[in-house]
């Protein structure tokens, strides 16, 4: 927030809120002097608590308005803070207790200014809607309960997950209340020590509810099944074999994925949930139905054994047990899914049962990626061609190899690229060969076609992926590709949808974040691109575009403190946007001249400009020098080490993004579309980017226009 006086742009933050309860019952017990003295004690613990756990004091009554960058502060203050209230009701031969309230949303600041503060105004204060649903969910808590909404919940809950917080905590989630003031529904969550009993949901009070609701919790639910398969327990006495049984799990989920009329949670939210945490599974996941099992491997012969539970009910509707030799492991996974699917109602079509040697099955399933890095990559693609070698008619296989060297192929040269494309292409047809629906054979086509210049042929892979069977995978690249083509709302709902079904993949999180920024939700990308950086700090994407968040809400706080964290990090591809921060922050003529001066000198060495530089310089006001660039430069790689590496690279989202309108909104950017592919996409599909509708001119009829002028070709300057 600015240091001058005002109002800040609204930022995702952290309130809590809490009070003491019965606070004049306690003047009652101890007498006004020793309540005077022991509210003064109060205060001294929450402050000095609040400086441990990174808080701001915004007002103070009863109890507290507190603000928090994170919601995992705030549960740790919330729990600390119950902790010594107990101790000092105890040191006075009384009890203390308080209730506690935590929203994470989008929050406002004022800064009063002095002269009103001396007049009596509080330094600052909080406005908006946040405030109201901290102290809607506080009023539910009752005597030393901590309770949260849903978001809040999620992302500590998270955050804690694996660390000393996580192993004693006790975690609930409650269900959907009627809130005074608050027109959704709010989902309510707890999070308290270790205890006896269980955490039941709080009562709803007249306070909390608007007149004529219902005072109990809404039961809200799909009426669509929602499965989580857990990762099988490995019962071999090889404790390296888990690799095994979490292969196995993950071939079940993408044969349900792919065979039923099912919605499955992505792997890796599900395998989160292991050993004693897999009774929490069905409740943090939300899912209807889970299938959780175990295998033991011996030599050449392997037992599963799994049951799939009813999650409301804890009815087991369906578990079996299988003894079959190791080549028979596809025969038992499509078993599997296919009783699964009947338990459910749903339609099964499984793919034929193929039998592979169980040393080539061993290495199909050690050649599953975690992180993507090009030496994992490497790795990989190296594995998998043996499989293929050794495993000729293994079609997921060829479509995993196909898939893992398309993404190899994003951080490979461009003058190597050619080359790479041709492998990817020969594997990803022998997959579909193979097996028609294989999404990851279809991906790694959709992967090689260039970012630019050939929308046709990358829409007619996307159309076959919609009409594959429907996953968390498909959505999400639906929701990345059709982004280039300007169709900002149909990603959005690609990603959320995918998001919904693995929210704890860190590309689906990033994907979906990406979404909600060029829709122009910047405020819900925010905790999204936090919970990222906190939990994957080996990954560069989430610190560059959170700081390109912050940037456009002008939270400049959160800036200095990501460029503090972004000096420690490897920005990689993303370095060249924090000249634009800075720009950003201060438009000064110096700094607008300095970005556009480095725009200049990368323009003058290699002959080329890129999608990215133009939007961002005619953000900053640099609309006419944009277009000069654009008309006297190449718009593709020039072979060089400048070359933009990574997925996005040279890819045409960015001009869609509605936070930065002035490129598009001016009526030479149908001739700018035109040159990279897109008014041909666009007048031959009749495929319409959603700002058609949108920038001040007839799109449509500039476009009509524009689509003679000659396509740029995506590829290296010639020799």
């Amino acid at each position: 927030m600015s240091a001058t006086s005002g109002t800040s742009n609204p930022a995702i933050r952290t309130l809590l809120l809490c009070d003491l309860v019965a606070s004049t019952r306690l003047v009652e017990r101890v007498g006004d002097a020793a309540a005077a003295e022991l509210l003064a004690r109060h205060d001294r613990v929450a402050r000095d608590l609040l400086s441990i756990f990174n808080g701001r004091e915004i007002d103070k009554s009863d109890g507290f308005l507190l603000l928090f960058e994170r919601p995992i502060e705030a549960v740790r203050f919330a729990l600390a803070y119950q902790a010594k209230l107990r101790e000092l009701g105890a040191a006075f031969d009384s009890e203390m207790t308080s209730r506690v309230g935590i929203h994470l949303g989008e929050v406002v600041l004022r800064e009063n200014p002095p002269e009103d503060v001396a007049r009596g105004a509080k330094p600052l204060e909080v406005e908006g809607l946040a405030k109201a649903i901290a102290a809607r969910v506080m009023s539910l808590a009752g005597d030393g309960r901590i309770l949260l909404t849903r978001t809040a919940y999620d992302f500590a809950r998270r955050a804690a997950v694996g660390t000393k917080d996580e192993a004693p905590l006790r975690w609930a989630v409650h269900g959907r209340y009627r809130l005074a003031g608050v027109e959704d529904l709010v989902e309510v969550c707890e999070v308290a020590e270790p205890g006896e009993g269980g955490l039941t949901p709080p009562p709803s009070s007249e306070k909390a509810q608007p007149a004529g609701d219902e005072s109990a919790p809404l039961q809200i639910s799909d009426a669509d099944p929602l499965l989580a398969v857990l990762a099988f327990d490995n019962l071999s006495s090889d404790p390296e074999m888990q690799f095994f049984s979490d292969g196995v799990s993950e071939e079940i989920i993408q044969r349900l994925s792919r065979g039923a009329n099912l919605k499955v949670i992505g792997r890796t939210s599900s395998f989160q949930f292991r050993g004693e945490r897999k009774a929490e599974a069905a409740q943090n996941l939300h899912c209807s139905h889970v299938l959780d099992g175990s295998i033991r491997r011996a030599a050449e012969r392997v037992r599963v054994s799994a049951h799939l539970d009813e999650a409301s009910s804890r009815t087991t509707l369906w578990a079996d047990r299988y003894d079959r030799s190791l080549e028979d492991i596809f025969a038992v996974q499509d078993e599997i899914s296919e009783n699964i699917a009947g338990a459910l109602h749903q339609t099964f079509s499984g793919s034929s049962t193929r039998t592979v040697d169980p040393g080539v099955y061993d290495l199909y399933l050690r050649a599953s990626p975690k992180s993507y890095a090009p030496d994992e990559l490497r790795t990989q693609i190296a594995r998998l061609e043996e499989v293929t070698r050794r495993a000729p008619h293994f079609g997921e296989a060829w479509g995993r190899l196909a898939l893992l060297r398309a993404w190899l192929h994003f951080y490979q040269p461009f003058a190597d690229r050619p080359a790479s494309a041709a492998l990817v292409i020969r594997e990803a047809t022998r997959a579909l060969e193979l097996d028609p629906q294989l999404i990851d054979a279809m991906v790694a086509q959709l992967f090689v076609v260039p970012p630019f210049g050939r929308f046709i042929e990358g829409d007619e892979v996307v159309e076959r992926i919609r009409r594959a069977p429907d996953s968390g995978d498909r959505s999400r690249y639906l929701g990345w590709y059709v982004r280039t083509m300007g169709r900002v709302r149909e990603s959005l709902d690609e990603m959320e949808r995918a998001y919904r079904l693995d929210a704890l993949d860190p590309m689906t999180a990033n994907l979906v974040a990406l979404a909600r920024m060029a829709a122009g939700r910047v405020a819900e990308a925010v905790p999204v691109y936090e919970d990222l950086v906190q939990r994957e700090p080996g990954m560069s994407f989430p610190v560059s575009s959170l700081l390109r968040a912050y940037a456009f809400q002008e939270d400049w706080a959160a800036v200095d403190r990501l460029l503090a964290l972004a000096a420690k990090r490897e920005l990689r591809e993303f370095e060249e946007g924090l000249p634009f921060i800075r720009a950003k922050r201060e438009p000064t003529p110096e700094n607008i001249g300095g970005w556009w001066s480095e725009v200049e000198a990368h323009v003058e060495k290699t002959g080329c400009v890129d999608v990215s530089r133009l939007v961002y310089s005619a953000h900053l006001g640099l609309v006419e020098q944009a277009y000069r660039a654009a008309e006297t430069a190449r718009l593709g790689p020039a072979g060089t080490s400048d070359d933009m590496m990574g997925p996005d690279g040279y890819r045409t989202s960015l001009f869609f993004q509605a936070g930065m309108p002035e490129l598009r909104n001016d009526p030479r950017f149908p001739g700018l579309c035109a040159r990279l592919g897109l008014v041909e996409f666009w007048m031959a599909t009749d495929k319409w980017p959603d700002c058609a509708d949108e920038v001040p001119y007839d799109f449509k009829a500039e476009c009509a226009k524009a689509q003679h002028i000659p396509k740029a070709d995506f590829g290296l300057r010639p020799a």
